[in-house]
């Protein structure tokens, strides 16, 4: 356990979060100590995140004002890199609140990742030349199905509408930014989605967001405000029962986008979810396309900090690597 919270404070280092990755490192020295009391032997990457997760909950909730102190999302003052004592204490003294969230799968719905998002949809758009019906997998709350619905800054310029979401840094070279990208249809599964015009479902997306990166705050909040405007539509699916049945449809390219949720799919999950895509693909036209998009490691079993944006397009169906990026989407280069 030692050892994996200690690969786990250096990823979140190199990811950006000074706070979780002091933490883990703190947790990693504390054998026997509060961390493990709670996690029971499970020390896999999901169930670090849902401790971290639960207790940024408990968090943003206002259970636990002297921890809150040190949390910039619920307005904190103290050094985030002084929260362990507090943070020691919160596991002690809600130990079982937060293994019962060992239970619920991460949302994370990470807005940043509608770049590399983005800028696979627009090489499906020049490849096809058609409108793009949108499925995600693992969509959480499907606030990246609106994705076209935010402006991305790059080195060049900004390519979409005026919006509240403002994705700076976004793409390094540049996808085919003048293909005509226009969405017909926004759907998506996920095994527990969440509304993203609840307050209480907003709190959940919160707390999965690291507290000290105030940029991914930032947009997570104007991603709700898009989310309250333009509809999209998520139901509650695994994966290949989502896809069971899948079958192209004339007129718009079928697009099946997922991203950072594979390592969560057992191999029967995966293997039912790439036969149906197989299916599809199989019975794709030139006038009925089919794709699977992805942002994954990789290893697509495992979770990586750098992932590779992946497309395969049917008729084909030839795997290519567009371009690669950090875990939470920027900026994304593309080759």
């Amino acid at each position: 356990m030692r050892e994996a919270l200690v690969a786990q404070a250096r990823g979140c280092a190199k990811l950006g979060s000074p706070m979780y990755a002091e933490l883990l490192a703190r947790a990693a020295d504390d054998p026997g100590g509060a961390v493990a009391a709670v996690l029971g032997g499970r020390a896999e990457p999901g169930a670090v995140l849902r401790v971290l997760g639960t207790v940024h909950r408990l968090v943003l909730e206002g259970r636990v004002p002297e921890l809150a102190e040190h949390y910039p999302t619920a307005g904190g003052r103290k050094d985030p890199l002084a929260a362990w004592p507090a943070f020691r204490d919160v596991l002690a003294e809600h130990a079982e609140e937060i293994r019962e969230g060992l239970a619920d799968p991460p949302q994370t719905n990470e807005v940043g990742r509608a770049s590399p998002l983005v800028g696979g949809l627009l090489a499906v758009a020049a490849a096809t030349g058609l409108p793009i019906r949108l499925l995600e997998i693992g969509a959480s709350a499907g606030l990246n199905l609106r994705a076209d619905h935010f402006r991305l800054l790059h080195e060049g310029g900004a390519y979409g509408p005026e919006s509240p979401v403002v994705l700076d840094d976004a793409w390094r070279g540049l996808p085919p930014v003048d293909a005509p990208l226009t969405i017909a249809e926004r759907l998506g599964c996920d095994p527990s989605p969440l509304d993203a015009t609840s307050p209480e479902a907003r709190r959940r997306l919160l707390s999965y967001v690291w507290p000290d990166q105030t940029a991914r705050v930032e947009r997570l909040r104007a991603a709700f405000e898009v989310a309250a405007r333009v509809p999209a539509t998520v139901v509650r699916s695994g994966a290949a029962d989502f896809l069971d049945g899948l079958a192209p449809r004339p007129g718009v390219a079928t697009v099946v986008w997922h991203s950072t949720m594979r390592a969560y799919l057992s191999e029967d999950e995966a293997a039912g979810l790439f036969r149906h895509l197989e299916d599809a693909g199989a019975a794709a036209t030139e006038e009925a396309p089919v794709a699977h998009l992805s942002f994954e490691g990789r290893d697509a079993a495992l979770l990586s900090a750098v992932q590779v944006v992946a497309l395969r397009l049917w008729p084909g169906g030839e795997r290519v690597v567009l371009g690669e990026g950090p875990s939470h989407g920027l900026p994304v280069v593309w080759f």
